[in-house]
Protein backbone atom coordinates (compact mmCIF):
# COMPACT_ATOMS: atom_id res chain seq x y z
CA UNK A 1 0.00 0.00 0.00
CA UNK A 2 0.90 3.14 -0.84
CA UNK A 3 1.48 6.59 1.35
CA UNK A 4 -1.09 9.20 0.00
CA UNK A 5 0.85 12.01 1.55
CA UNK A 6 3.98 11.08 -0.90
CA UNK A 7 1.79 10.99 -3.87
CA UNK A 8 0.69 14.63 -3.13
CA UNK A 9 4.25 15.60 -3.09
CA UNK A 10 5.00 14.10 -5.66
CA UNK A 11 1.83 16.00 -7.37
CA UNK A 12 2.85 19.48 -5.93
CA UNK A 13 6.80 18.92 -7.22
CA UNK A 14 5.39 18.07 -10.61
CA UNK A 15 4.03 21.86 -10.26
CA UNK A 16 6.82 23.92 -8.69
CA UNK A 17 6.08 27.23 -9.86
CA UNK A 18 2.24 27.38 -8.70
CA UNK A 19 1.01 30.20 -6.45
CA UNK A 20 -1.59 30.33 -3.91
CA UNK A 21 -4.95 31.80 -5.52
CA UNK A 22 -5.36 34.87 -5.61
CA UNK A 23 -8.92 35.87 -6.58
CA UNK A 24 -9.56 38.19 -9.77
CA UNK A 25 -9.90 41.89 -9.30
CA UNK A 26 -13.03 42.06 -11.87
CA UNK A 27 -14.77 39.24 -9.58
CA UNK A 28 -14.24 41.33 -6.57
CA UNK A 29 -15.98 44.59 -8.36
CA UNK A 30 -18.91 41.86 -9.22
CA UNK A 31 -19.20 41.84 -5.45
CA UNK A 32 -19.14 45.15 -4.66
CA UNK A 33 -21.55 45.96 -7.27
CA UNK A 34 -24.49 43.59 -5.49
CA UNK A 35 -24.00 45.53 -2.29
CA UNK A 36 -25.30 48.64 -3.91
CA UNK A 37 -28.21 46.30 -6.05
CA UNK A 38 -29.34 45.87 -2.13
CA UNK A 39 -31.95 48.54 -0.73
CA UNK A 40 -31.01 50.93 2.31
CA UNK A 41 -32.81 50.90 5.40
CA UNK A 42 -33.95 54.97 4.25
CA UNK A 43 -35.08 53.83 1.01
CA UNK A 44 -37.18 50.99 1.96
CA UNK A 45 -38.87 53.63 4.98
CA UNK A 46 -39.61 55.94 1.93
CA UNK A 47 -40.77 54.05 -0.32
CA UNK A 48 -44.99 53.57 -1.04
CA UNK A 49 -45.77 50.05 -1.04
CA UNK A 50 -49.60 49.11 -2.36
CA UNK A 51 -50.86 45.45 -1.32
CA UNK A 52 -54.27 44.56 -2.69
CA UNK A 53 -55.97 41.38 -3.77
CA UNK A 54 -57.30 40.93 -7.65
CA UNK A 55 -58.47 38.01 -9.29
CA UNK A 56 -59.68 39.90 -12.88
CA UNK A 57 -58.01 37.97 -15.86
CA UNK A 58 -56.54 35.78 -13.82
CA UNK A 59 -58.93 32.75 -14.46
CA UNK A 60 -61.16 33.79 -11.05
CA UNK A 61 -57.83 32.58 -9.06
CA UNK A 62 -57.00 35.32 -6.49
CA UNK A 63 -53.54 36.92 -6.33
CA UNK A 64 -51.56 39.29 -3.96
CA UNK A 65 -50.34 42.19 -5.65
CA UNK A 66 -47.32 44.42 -4.52
CA UNK A 67 -47.42 47.84 -6.35
CA UNK A 68 -44.69 50.52 -6.36
CA UNK A 69 -41.53 48.96 -5.29
CA UNK A 70 -39.03 50.97 -6.99
CA UNK A 71 -35.23 50.22 -6.67
CA UNK A 72 -32.82 47.51 -8.65
CA UNK A 73 -34.85 44.67 -10.28
CA UNK A 74 -32.64 42.50 -8.00
CA UNK A 75 -33.97 43.56 -5.00
CA UNK A 76 -37.69 43.14 -5.94
CA UNK A 77 -36.91 39.78 -7.05
CA UNK A 78 -35.25 39.23 -3.45
CA UNK A 79 -38.22 40.54 -1.74
CA UNK A 80 -40.59 38.52 -4.20
CA UNK A 81 -38.34 35.00 -2.77
CA UNK A 82 -38.62 36.13 0.55
CA UNK A 83 -42.53 36.36 0.25
CA UNK A 84 -43.24 33.17 -1.66
CA UNK A 85 -41.41 31.00 0.73
CA UNK A 86 -43.06 33.33 3.56
CA UNK A 87 -46.71 32.66 2.20
CA UNK A 88 -45.67 28.74 0.21
CA UNK A 89 -46.85 29.85 -3.11
CA UNK A 90 -46.20 30.83 -6.46
CA UNK A 91 -45.24 33.86 -7.60
CA UNK A 92 -44.19 36.13 -10.34
CA UNK A 93 -42.66 39.91 -11.35
CA UNK A 94 -43.92 41.75 -13.83
CA UNK A 95 -44.02 45.50 -15.15
CA UNK A 96 -43.32 46.34 -11.96
CA UNK A 97 -45.67 44.25 -9.76
CA UNK A 98 -44.80 41.34 -7.29
CA UNK A 99 -47.20 38.72 -7.77
CA UNK A 100 -48.22 36.10 -4.89
CA UNK A 101 -50.66 33.26 -6.10
CA UNK A 102 -53.37 33.39 -3.64
CA UNK A 103 -55.21 35.50 -0.45
CA UNK A 104 -51.60 36.74 1.44
CA UNK A 105 -52.59 40.52 2.05
CA UNK A 106 -52.26 40.45 5.76
CA UNK A 107 -48.95 38.40 5.88
CA UNK A 108 -47.37 39.84 3.32
CA UNK A 109 -48.38 43.76 4.51
CA UNK A 110 -46.92 42.24 8.37
CA UNK A 111 -43.97 40.57 6.72
CA UNK A 112 -43.28 44.30 4.84
CA UNK A 113 -43.79 46.82 7.86
CA UNK A 114 -41.54 44.60 10.03
CA UNK A 115 -39.17 44.78 6.85
CA UNK A 116 -38.69 48.22 7.18
CA UNK A 117 -40.80 49.20 4.92
CA UNK A 118 -43.09 51.93 6.99
CA UNK A 119 -45.35 53.08 3.99
CA UNK A 120 -47.08 50.29 3.25
CA UNK A 121 -50.77 50.20 2.84
CA UNK A 122 -53.34 47.84 1.75
CA UNK A 123 -55.38 49.15 -1.52
CA UNK A 124 -59.35 48.03 -2.35
CA UNK A 125 -60.93 45.67 0.06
Amino acid sequence: MTDPLKDLQKLKDLFPDMEPYVPDPAELKHEKRDEKDLLTPQAKAQMKLYVSRDKKHRGGKQVTLIEGHIGPEKASIELLSKLKSMCSAGGSFKDGELIIQGDHVRKVMDYLIKSGYKQTKQKGG
